[in-house]
């Protein structure tokens, strides 16, 4: 990579509408995005060739030394952007109730397969947090479960098996998103943790996927003002250094969470959201819809000192070389529909 465009490649954006909107097709070419996340916006499941046309278009206009990580968040249940004619997956929390960690291997293997021939090689899953608040608007049935030991168990069975396929997995939202009562989406959730309780629920299956080899992890937008009084987990050195690189040893990509969530845009500027998270040690940057907000960010990430730049770029390259997709795994999509992984998420309902 040229060091002309290498800031850019921390990047990762989102847009609206079925086809490639010229400024990003620029930026790409340029070498100035590092990623796209795609949404159900993006894609026609009247025409399921649509999806496989966008991420070749997406692809080819990347340069050829670095080909572009297309992300998307397909954990099953509520949240997963291809749905019917493709697979549609059950929750996390129905494969932690038939607790076969084959069958969620399974269910992670498959989806891997479905988003591989499209040229997808990134799923922002599995949700790791544990679900001990029955209140929590944001994560509930995303969970694998109420219990630290089964939550971690089934994390490592679906990123072994998917990353097995060749998608890159990201275990969130770090530290744990799982008991709070409010939605960052919406507000700045808050904690009042310490790193006994933490250490106890929340880490154990962040641990769990730093052993499997988890190829990245996502920020919580989430208060722990035990850890830290001033900052939120995406902003925090003393979470994402100390207690995420130093405490579980993990090296692999940190992504923060959407920087336009209210929980961080509503108490902390463009600079400090971007140059802040950089500070903390984050080193993937999800703004998921505003255009202003990618080009402002784009602007501050190509003015940050190296110091902040070096060892995130050093990381994305790995991510990127592992896991970019330069083309699909098939010249024209077999699917959908999957008949055989409709029958494997069928089983869910009956175990």
């Amino acid at each position: 990579m040229t060091h002309a465009w290498q800031p850019g490649q921390l990047l990762f954006v989102g847009f609206h509408g079925h086809e490639v909107p010229r400024a990003l097709a620029e930026r790409v070419a340029q070498g100035r995005v590092g990623g796209v996340i795609l949404f159900a916006r993006n894609i026609d499941p009247e025409d399921p060739a649509q999806l496989w046309r966008l991420c070749q278009q997406l692809q080819e206009r990347a340069p050829p030394a670095v080909p572009l990580l297309i992300a998307i968040d397909q954990e099953g249940g509520r949240v997963q952007r291809l749905r019917a004619p493709w697979t549609e997956w059950p929750a996390m929390a129905r494969l932690g109730k038939v607790n076969d960690v084959d069958y969620t291997a399974a269910v992670a293997k498959a989806i891997a397969r479905e988003l591989a021939d499209y040229g997808i090689g990134l799923d922002f899953a599995p949700v790791v947090d544990v679900d001990t608040n029955p209140a929590n608007p944001v994560i509930g049935d995303r969970s694998f479960g109420r219990e630290a030991e089964r939550v971690a168990r089934h994390a490592r069975a679906f990123i072994e098996a998917m990353q097995g396929e060749g998608v890159a997995c990201c275990a969130k939202h770090f530290p744990g998103h799982g008991d709070t009562i409010s939605d960052s989406h919406l507000e700045l959730p808050r904690l009042e943790h310490d790193l006994d309780r933490l250490g106890a629920v929340e880490l154990p299956p962040f641990r769990a996927a730093a052993a499997a080899g988890v190829a990245s992890v996502m920020t919580a937008h989430v208060m722990f003002p035990r850890l830290d009084r001033r900052r939120p987990a995406t902003l925090s050195p003393d979470i994402l250094q100390r207690l995420l690189r130093e405490g579980l040893g993990y090296e692999g990509v940190v992504f923060s969470d959407d920087l336009e969530m209210r929980a961080v845009a509503d108490h902390f500027s463009v600079r400090e959201r971007v140059l802040g998270a950089l500070e903390a040690g984050v080193d993937g940057l999800l703004i998921c819809s505003e255009h202003d907000l990618q080009e402002e960010a784009l602007r501050l990430l190509e003015r940050a000192p190296d110091r902040l730049l070096e060892r995130a770029l050093e990381r994305m390259t790995r991510l990127k070389e592992a896991y970019a997709r330069r083309r699909s795994r098939l010249h024209v999509p077999a699917g959908p529909p999957y008949a055989a992984h409709q029958k494997l998420s069928n089983q869910a309902g009956e175990g």
